[in-house]
Protein backbone atom coordinates (compact mmCIF):
# COMPACT_ATOMS: atom_id res chain seq x y z
CA UNK A 1 0.00 0.00 0.00
CA UNK A 2 1.24 3.60 -0.82
CA UNK A 3 0.22 6.90 0.08
CA UNK A 4 0.39 10.21 -1.54
CA UNK A 5 -0.78 13.40 -0.98
CA UNK A 6 -3.61 15.43 -2.97
CA UNK A 7 -3.85 18.88 -2.49
CA UNK A 8 -7.34 21.03 -3.33
CA UNK A 9 -8.78 24.34 -2.62
CA UNK A 10 -11.25 24.42 0.44
CA UNK A 11 -14.34 26.27 0.84
CA UNK A 12 -15.56 26.90 4.04
CA UNK A 13 -17.89 26.12 5.06
CA UNK A 14 -18.40 23.52 2.15
CA UNK A 15 -22.08 22.88 1.91
CA UNK A 16 -21.14 19.58 -0.75
CA UNK A 17 -19.23 17.84 1.89
CA UNK A 18 -21.58 18.89 4.28
CA UNK A 19 -25.04 17.68 3.04
CA UNK A 20 -23.18 14.09 1.55
CA UNK A 21 -21.93 13.58 5.18
CA UNK A 22 -25.63 14.75 6.62
CA UNK A 23 -27.23 12.06 3.74
CA UNK A 24 -25.03 8.97 4.93
CA UNK A 25 -23.54 9.29 8.60
CA UNK A 26 -22.44 5.55 8.39
CA UNK A 27 -20.35 6.57 5.69
CA UNK A 28 -18.92 9.74 7.22
CA UNK A 29 -15.28 10.85 8.10
CA UNK A 30 -13.06 9.64 11.08
CA UNK A 31 -12.16 12.66 12.27
CA UNK A 32 -9.90 12.34 15.36
CA UNK A 33 -9.95 14.07 18.64
CA UNK A 34 -7.49 14.20 21.49
CA UNK A 35 -10.05 15.78 23.82
CA UNK A 36 -10.97 15.35 27.84
CA UNK A 37 -13.34 16.92 30.26
CA UNK A 38 -17.13 17.69 29.04
CA UNK A 39 -16.00 20.63 26.61
CA UNK A 40 -16.59 18.52 23.63
CA UNK A 41 -19.89 16.31 24.60
CA UNK A 42 -21.74 18.98 22.99
CA UNK A 43 -20.33 18.80 20.06
CA UNK A 44 -19.70 15.33 20.22
CA UNK A 45 -23.60 14.54 20.08
CA UNK A 46 -24.23 16.73 17.54
CA UNK A 47 -21.29 15.19 15.22
CA UNK A 48 -23.24 11.68 15.18
CA UNK A 49 -25.45 13.84 12.52
CA UNK A 50 -22.20 13.87 10.24
CA UNK A 51 -20.46 10.88 11.10
CA UNK A 52 -20.70 7.48 13.28
CA UNK A 53 -16.85 7.05 12.40
CA UNK A 54 -15.55 10.24 14.61
CA UNK A 55 -12.40 8.81 17.02
CA UNK A 56 -12.22 9.81 20.59
CA UNK A 57 -9.26 9.82 22.63
CA UNK A 58 -8.98 10.63 26.05
CA UNK A 59 -7.29 11.12 29.00
CA UNK A 60 -8.08 8.87 32.13
CA UNK A 61 -5.75 10.89 34.56
CA UNK A 62 -8.23 13.03 35.83
CA UNK A 63 -8.28 12.85 39.89
CA UNK A 64 -10.93 14.86 41.10
CA UNK A 65 -14.76 14.72 41.53
CA UNK A 66 -16.62 11.17 41.32
CA UNK A 67 -13.72 9.44 39.43
CA UNK A 68 -11.06 9.93 42.45
CA UNK A 69 -13.59 8.10 44.93
CA UNK A 70 -13.39 5.19 42.48
CA UNK A 71 -9.92 5.49 41.82
CA UNK A 72 -8.57 5.28 45.74
CA UNK A 73 -11.09 2.04 46.00
CA UNK A 74 -9.82 0.44 43.32
CA UNK A 75 -6.20 1.89 42.36
CA UNK A 76 -7.82 2.13 38.92
CA UNK A 77 -7.49 5.41 35.77
CA UNK A 78 -10.35 7.82 35.67
CA UNK A 79 -13.40 6.94 34.04
CA UNK A 80 -15.62 9.53 33.81
CA UNK A 81 -14.67 11.20 31.35
CA UNK A 82 -14.27 8.05 28.87
CA UNK A 83 -18.17 7.60 30.00
CA UNK A 84 -19.35 10.99 29.40
CA UNK A 85 -18.32 10.16 25.65
CA UNK A 86 -19.66 6.71 25.38
CA UNK A 87 -22.81 8.49 26.44
CA UNK A 88 -22.49 11.76 24.13
CA UNK A 89 -21.54 9.58 21.18
CA UNK A 90 -24.65 6.53 21.98
CA UNK A 91 -27.58 6.01 19.87
CA UNK A 92 -30.29 7.82 21.62
CA UNK A 93 -32.81 6.90 18.78
CA UNK A 94 -35.30 4.10 18.97
CA UNK A 95 -32.58 2.11 17.25
CA UNK A 96 -30.36 2.19 19.41
CA UNK A 97 -30.94 1.26 23.18
CA UNK A 98 -32.58 3.82 25.39
CA UNK A 99 -33.15 1.97 28.36
CA UNK A 100 -29.49 1.26 28.73
CA UNK A 101 -28.59 5.00 28.03
CA UNK A 102 -31.06 5.89 30.74
CA UNK A 103 -29.77 3.46 33.27
CA UNK A 104 -25.78 4.76 32.48
CA UNK A 105 -26.60 8.46 32.37
CA UNK A 106 -28.48 7.66 36.10
CA UNK A 107 -26.90 8.90 39.48
CA UNK A 108 -27.67 7.90 42.97
CA UNK A 109 -28.87 11.15 44.76
CA UNK A 110 -26.26 12.92 46.92
CA UNK A 111 -29.02 13.61 49.84
CA UNK A 112 -30.09 9.98 50.39
CA UNK A 113 -28.97 7.51 53.08
CA UNK A 114 -26.28 5.59 52.24
CA UNK A 115 -28.17 2.00 53.63
CA UNK A 116 -31.09 3.37 50.78
CA UNK A 117 -28.31 3.63 47.97
CA UNK A 118 -26.78 0.72 49.21
CA UNK A 119 -30.66 -1.09 48.68
CA UNK A 120 -30.97 0.43 45.62
CA UNK A 121 -27.83 -1.27 44.17
CA UNK A 122 -28.65 -4.32 45.28
CA UNK A 123 -31.87 -4.14 43.22
CA UNK A 124 -29.88 -3.42 40.43
CA UNK A 125 -28.21 -6.41 40.91
CA UNK A 126 -30.66 -8.67 41.06
CA UNK A 127 -32.98 -6.98 37.74
CA UNK A 128 -35.67 -5.65 40.05
CA UNK A 129 -34.51 -1.84 39.74
CA UNK A 130 -36.91 -0.46 37.02
CA UNK A 131 -34.00 1.09 34.86
CA UNK A 132 -32.50 -2.33 35.08
CA UNK A 133 -35.89 -4.29 34.99
CA UNK A 134 -36.40 -2.75 31.64
CA UNK A 135 -33.56 -3.78 29.60
CA UNK A 136 -33.77 -6.79 27.56
CA UNK A 137 -31.29 -9.87 28.11
CA UNK A 138 -28.81 -10.50 27.77
CA UNK A 139 -27.40 -6.96 28.25
CA UNK A 140 -29.71 -7.12 31.63
CA UNK A 141 -27.48 -9.51 32.75
CA UNK A 142 -24.11 -8.25 31.54
CA UNK A 143 -24.83 -5.27 33.38
CA UNK A 144 -26.02 -6.96 36.42
CA UNK A 145 -22.85 -8.81 36.72
CA UNK A 146 -20.09 -5.86 36.86
CA UNK A 147 -22.68 -4.05 39.07
CA UNK A 148 -22.10 -7.24 41.58
CA UNK A 149 -18.27 -7.18 40.60
CA UNK A 150 -18.26 -3.41 41.59
CA UNK A 151 -20.19 -4.46 45.01
CA UNK A 152 -17.93 -7.61 46.20
CA UNK A 153 -14.79 -5.46 45.79
CA UNK A 154 -15.96 -2.14 46.61
CA UNK A 155 -14.43 -0.84 49.74
CA UNK A 156 -17.07 -0.67 52.69
CA UNK A 157 -16.31 3.23 52.77
CA UNK A 158 -17.33 4.07 50.01
CA UNK A 159 -19.72 6.54 49.47
CA UNK A 160 -22.66 5.64 46.65
CA UNK A 161 -24.02 9.13 47.38
CA UNK A 162 -23.93 10.89 43.78
CA UNK A 163 -22.29 8.40 41.75
CA UNK A 164 -22.66 7.83 38.67
CA UNK A 165 -24.01 4.48 37.15
CA UNK A 166 -22.48 4.41 34.41
CA UNK A 167 -18.77 4.56 36.09
CA UNK A 168 -20.14 1.80 38.52
CA UNK A 169 -20.63 -0.45 35.58
CA UNK A 170 -17.62 0.48 34.25
CA UNK A 171 -15.30 0.26 37.40
CA UNK A 172 -16.47 -3.66 38.11
CA UNK A 173 -15.74 -4.76 33.89
CA UNK A 174 -12.45 -3.26 34.65
CA UNK A 175 -11.75 -5.06 37.77
CA UNK A 176 -13.82 -8.21 36.05
CA UNK A 177 -11.09 -7.85 33.14
CA UNK A 178 -8.18 -7.95 35.07
CA UNK A 179 -7.53 -4.33 35.24
CA UNK A 180 -7.69 -3.84 31.46
CA UNK A 181 -10.03 -0.47 30.17
CA UNK A 182 -10.12 -1.72 26.78
CA UNK A 183 -12.27 -4.79 27.07
CA UNK A 184 -15.36 -3.02 28.70
CA UNK A 185 -15.26 -0.06 27.16
CA UNK A 186 -15.49 -1.95 24.37
CA UNK A 187 -18.50 -3.85 25.92
CA UNK A 188 -19.92 -0.82 27.09
CA UNK A 189 -19.58 0.83 23.18
CA UNK A 190 -21.85 -2.21 22.22
CA UNK A 191 -24.39 -2.19 24.81
CA UNK A 192 -25.26 2.14 24.20
CA UNK A 193 -25.06 1.62 20.15
CA UNK A 194 -21.62 4.15 20.07
CA UNK A 195 -21.76 6.04 16.96
CA UNK A 196 -18.09 6.46 17.19
CA UNK A 197 -15.09 5.21 18.75
CA UNK A 198 -13.92 6.22 22.09
CA UNK A 199 -10.86 4.84 23.86
CA UNK A 200 -8.27 5.88 26.65
CA UNK A 201 -5.21 7.40 25.37
CA UNK A 202 -3.49 4.68 27.42
CA UNK A 203 -4.20 2.29 30.07
CA UNK A 204 -1.82 3.34 32.25
CA UNK A 205 -2.83 4.40 36.31
CA UNK A 206 -1.08 7.88 36.43
CA UNK A 207 -1.62 11.32 37.40
CA UNK A 208 -0.41 14.46 35.69
CA UNK A 209 2.01 16.90 37.12
CA UNK A 210 2.94 20.06 36.89
CA UNK A 211 6.14 22.57 37.35
CA UNK A 212 5.43 26.42 37.74
CA UNK A 213 7.11 28.75 37.03
CA UNK A 214 7.70 30.23 40.43
CA UNK A 215 9.29 26.30 41.26
CA UNK A 216 5.96 25.01 42.90
CA UNK A 217 5.34 21.17 42.05
CA UNK A 218 1.72 20.91 41.28
CA UNK A 219 0.79 16.78 41.68
CA UNK A 220 -2.74 15.88 41.01
CA UNK A 221 -5.71 17.06 37.72
CA UNK A 222 -7.77 18.26 40.26
CA UNK A 223 -5.16 20.87 41.81
CA UNK A 224 -5.09 22.32 38.36
CA UNK A 225 -7.74 22.91 36.98
CA UNK A 226 -9.23 25.92 38.79
CA UNK A 227 -12.52 24.09 39.68
CA UNK A 228 -12.44 21.87 42.73
CA UNK A 229 -9.28 24.22 44.20
CA UNK A 230 -8.24 27.81 43.81
CA UNK A 231 -6.63 28.80 40.22
CA UNK A 232 -3.01 28.60 39.63
CA UNK A 233 -1.31 31.76 40.91
CA UNK A 234 1.85 31.20 38.05
CA UNK A 235 2.11 30.30 34.68
CA UNK A 236 2.81 26.21 34.39
CA UNK A 237 6.91 25.76 33.22
CA UNK A 238 6.48 21.56 32.61
CA UNK A 239 3.99 19.09 32.50
CA UNK A 240 4.44 15.67 33.03
CA UNK A 241 2.86 12.21 34.02
CA UNK A 242 3.26 10.99 37.51
CA UNK A 243 3.50 7.89 39.72
CA UNK A 244 0.99 9.11 42.20
CA UNK A 245 -0.31 12.31 43.83
CA UNK A 246 2.59 10.97 46.70
CA UNK A 247 5.39 13.63 45.84
CA UNK A 248 6.97 13.60 42.38
CA UNK A 249 8.22 10.72 40.80
CA UNK A 250 8.05 10.95 37.20
CA UNK A 251 6.57 8.31 35.09
CA UNK A 252 6.10 6.98 31.87
CA UNK A 253 3.69 5.94 29.41
CA UNK A 254 3.24 4.61 25.92
CA UNK A 255 0.70 5.06 23.07
CA UNK A 256 -0.38 1.59 22.30
CA UNK A 257 -0.32 0.07 19.24
CA UNK A 258 -4.01 -0.50 19.21
CA UNK A 259 -4.79 3.45 19.12
CA UNK A 260 -1.90 3.87 16.78
CA UNK A 261 -3.40 2.14 14.29
CA UNK A 262 -6.69 4.50 14.65
CA UNK A 263 -4.23 7.25 14.10
CA UNK A 264 -3.36 5.80 10.82
CA UNK A 265 -6.69 5.54 10.03
CA UNK A 266 -7.87 9.05 10.55
CA UNK A 267 -8.64 11.33 7.76
CA UNK A 268 -8.55 14.49 9.97
CA UNK A 269 -6.91 14.70 13.12
CA UNK A 270 -7.80 17.45 15.98
CA UNK A 271 -6.79 18.98 19.20
CA UNK A 272 -9.84 19.69 20.93
CA UNK A 273 -11.32 22.39 22.91
CA UNK A 274 -10.90 21.97 26.72
CA UNK A 275 -9.09 22.78 29.75
CA UNK A 276 -5.55 23.30 27.83
CA UNK A 277 -3.19 21.12 30.31
CA UNK A 278 -5.71 18.43 31.72
CA UNK A 279 -7.80 18.05 29.07
CA UNK A 280 -5.57 18.27 25.79
CA UNK A 281 -2.11 18.03 26.46
CA UNK A 282 -2.60 15.44 28.83
CA UNK A 283 -3.25 13.29 25.66
CA UNK A 284 0.21 13.89 24.39
CA UNK A 285 2.32 13.14 26.59
CA UNK A 286 2.48 9.43 25.81
CA UNK A 287 5.75 7.99 24.44
CA UNK A 288 4.97 8.14 20.68
CA UNK A 289 1.80 10.18 19.75
CA UNK A 290 3.89 12.93 18.20
CA UNK A 291 5.27 10.18 16.25
CA UNK A 292 2.30 8.58 15.30
CA UNK A 293 0.86 12.39 14.34
CA UNK A 294 3.57 12.84 12.28
CA UNK A 295 3.21 10.37 10.31
CA UNK A 296 -0.33 10.66 8.68
CA UNK A 297 -0.75 12.75 5.92
CA UNK A 298 -4.16 14.28 6.91
CA UNK A 299 -5.50 18.07 8.27
CA UNK A 300 -4.12 18.89 11.61
CA UNK A 301 -5.94 21.10 13.34
CA UNK A 302 -6.12 22.90 16.46
CA UNK A 303 -9.67 24.30 17.92
CA UNK A 304 -8.81 26.70 21.21
CA UNK A 305 -11.16 26.82 24.15
CA UNK A 306 -13.61 30.50 24.50
CA UNK A 307 -13.46 31.95 27.37
CA UNK A 308 -11.17 31.85 30.39
CA UNK A 309 -9.55 28.44 31.03
CA UNK A 310 -7.63 28.33 34.50
CA UNK A 311 -4.91 26.77 33.96
CA UNK A 312 -3.61 29.04 31.06
CA UNK A 313 -4.46 32.36 32.77
CA UNK A 314 -3.82 35.11 30.43
CA UNK A 315 -1.25 33.38 27.88
CA UNK A 316 -1.89 34.44 24.77
CA UNK A 317 -3.03 31.82 21.92
CA UNK A 318 0.32 32.27 19.93
CA UNK A 319 1.67 30.38 23.00
CA UNK A 320 -0.43 27.99 23.81
CA UNK A 321 0.05 27.52 19.97
CA UNK A 322 3.96 27.07 20.46
CA UNK A 323 3.39 24.78 23.54
CA UNK A 324 1.21 22.63 21.58
CA UNK A 325 4.09 22.15 18.81
CA UNK A 326 6.94 21.56 21.94
CA UNK A 327 5.41 19.02 23.31
CA UNK A 328 4.74 17.08 20.21
CA UNK A 329 8.42 18.02 19.04
CA UNK A 330 9.62 16.20 21.68
CA UNK A 331 8.19 12.89 21.04
CA UNK A 332 8.48 13.70 16.98
CA UNK A 333 12.02 15.14 17.27
CA UNK A 334 13.36 18.79 16.94
CA UNK A 335 13.91 17.90 12.94
CA UNK A 336 9.96 17.31 12.53
CA UNK A 337 8.06 19.66 10.55
CA UNK A 338 5.85 21.63 11.73
CA UNK A 339 3.23 21.03 8.56
CA UNK A 340 3.64 17.68 9.99
CA UNK A 341 1.83 18.07 13.23
CA UNK A 342 0.12 21.16 12.86
CA UNK A 343 -1.70 23.24 9.94
CA UNK A 344 -4.65 24.04 10.70
CA UNK A 345 -5.90 27.03 13.73
CA UNK A 346 -9.93 27.56 13.50
CA UNK A 347 -10.77 30.27 15.50
CA UNK A 348 -13.63 32.43 15.90
CA UNK A 349 -14.29 35.72 13.31
CA UNK A 350 -14.28 37.84 16.84
CA UNK A 351 -10.62 37.23 17.32
CA UNK A 352 -8.43 39.81 15.86
CA UNK A 353 -5.67 39.90 14.10
CA UNK A 354 -3.06 40.62 16.75
CA UNK A 355 -3.55 37.22 18.15
CA UNK A 356 -3.11 35.29 15.07
CA UNK A 357 -0.24 36.85 13.37
CA UNK A 358 2.78 35.20 15.05
CA UNK A 359 0.59 31.99 14.54
CA UNK A 360 0.70 32.66 10.22
CA UNK A 361 3.95 33.33 10.05
CA UNK A 362 4.93 30.13 11.46
CA UNK A 363 3.20 28.93 7.95
CA UNK A 364 -0.04 27.79 9.93
CA UNK A 365 -3.25 28.57 8.63
CA UNK A 366 -5.84 30.49 10.39
CA UNK A 367 -8.95 30.01 9.55
CA UNK A 368 -11.33 32.81 10.87
CA UNK A 369 -14.99 31.62 10.80
CA UNK A 370 -18.62 31.90 11.83
CA UNK A 371 -18.23 29.66 15.02
CA UNK A 372 -20.51 31.05 17.74
CA UNK A 373 -24.11 31.91 17.52
CA UNK A 374 -26.87 33.84 19.97
CA UNK A 375 -27.73 30.12 21.46
CA UNK A 376 -24.08 28.97 21.98
CA UNK A 377 -22.47 32.38 23.12
CA UNK A 378 -19.89 32.32 24.87
CA UNK A 379 -18.95 28.99 23.50
CA UNK A 380 -19.04 27.29 20.13
CA UNK A 381 -22.02 26.60 18.38
CA UNK A 382 -21.51 22.90 17.65
CA UNK A 383 -23.32 22.74 14.02
CA UNK A 384 -20.67 25.46 13.18
CA UNK A 385 -17.61 23.56 14.50
CA UNK A 386 -18.86 20.54 13.20
CA UNK A 387 -19.44 22.03 9.27
CA UNK A 388 -15.99 23.42 9.57
CA UNK A 389 -14.16 20.40 10.74
CA UNK A 390 -16.03 17.92 8.25
CA UNK A 391 -15.65 20.85 5.33
CA UNK A 392 -11.58 20.16 5.78
CA UNK A 393 -11.73 16.43 5.15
Amino acid sequence: MSEVTITRAVRMPDPFRIERFLSNPKLGPRLLFFSGGSALNGVSQVLKRYTHNSIHLVTPFDSGGSSQGLRVAFDMPAIGDLRSRLMALADETVLGHPDVFRLFTHRFAKSAMLEDLHNELGAMIAGTHPLVGAIEQPMRMLIQNQLGMFRSACPKTFDLRGASIGNLILAGGYINQNQQLEPIIFLVSKLVGVQGTVRAVTDDNLHLGAELANGDVIIGQHLLTGKEHPALTSPIKDFFLNHSLNGKNLAQSVFPERNRTLMHSADLICYAPGSFYTSLMANLLPEGVGRAVAERTVPKVYVPSLGKDPETGDMPLADKVHTLLTYLHRDAGAACRTENLLNFVIVDKSIPDAQTGEISARGITVLKLDLVSKTSSPYYDPVALCEALVSLV
